[in-house]
């Protein structure tokens, strides 16, 4: 089984590159409460699917696969109505810039802080991404 910061890669019959594609463990996949699939979020954003695949690509938000088919799922917490959550792609930026895989990030995200209170994720979406933010720069120190 592969390891749950790794990535594997597919291939695009598209255009013929490898994209990454993360994989989780059954512990990160618990933390996170509710997943969205990809045409969802294109439809709660206005957008087309492959504007979705393109904020993942560009790492504005983080899609694995889960479920039975395997199928491509963002946190449903990303999502606030029709936008992503203000402050997220900053933080998800940071944590990369900091050496953290996709995994880990969602990992430090979904985790429990109770001198937050609650998680990253939740106190992005409370709009406390100041405090977010502080926190993942303080990680690469």
């Amino acid at each position: 089984m592969p390891r749950p910061d790794r990535h594997r890669y597919r291939l695009s019959v598209r255009d013929g590159t490898l994209d990454p594609v993360t994989e989780i463990d059954a512990k990160i996949d618990a933390l996170v409460p509710e997943w969205l699939h990809l045409p969802d979020i294109a439809e709660k954003l206005d957008v087309e699917v492959t504007r979705v695949r393109q904020l993942v690509k560009e790492g504005q938000l983080i899609a694995v696969r889960r479920g039975e088919n395997r199928t491509l799922q963002v946190p449903a917490a990303f999502i606030d109505g029709d936008k992503v959550v203000k402050g997220l792609v900053g933080t998800l930026t940071l944590l990369k810039d900091d050496g953290f895989s996709d995994a880990e990030m969602l990992e430090w995200l979904f985790t429990p802080d109770p001198t937050l209170p609650g998680t990253p994720a939740q106190a992005l979406g409370e709009n406390r991404g100041t405090e977010v933010k502080r926190r993942a720069q303080a990680l690469a120190v």
